[in-house]
């Protein structure tokens, strides 16, 4: 008995992308019944929005330590 090993090649291929497919279907299905069991029990707080002028009398943080401290964690990399 002749086996055709390119046609059980092509036989394996397709059967490997198809189950790698499948998984792949599931898996993004999955995420977005994960998402949206996320949403549902745990919602995003409504605070009051991250802009640094929200409002005209708040005092604007100390910038210049904080440069200094990025400055010197790059130096530090560098080095």
């Amino acid at each position: 008995m002749e086996t055709n090993l390119v046609i059980e090649g092509l036989k394996f291929m397709v059967l490997g992308m198809g189950t790698v497919l499948i998984f792949l279907v599931v898996l993004i299905v999955l995420m977005n019944l994960q998402t949206k069991i996320i949403e549902r029990f745990f919602p995003e707080p409504k605070g009051a929005p991250d802009t640094p002028n929200a409002s005209p009398g708040t005092p604007q943080k100390d910038t210049k330590k904080i440069v200094a401290a990025i400055s010197a964690a790059i130096m530090h990399h560098k080095a």
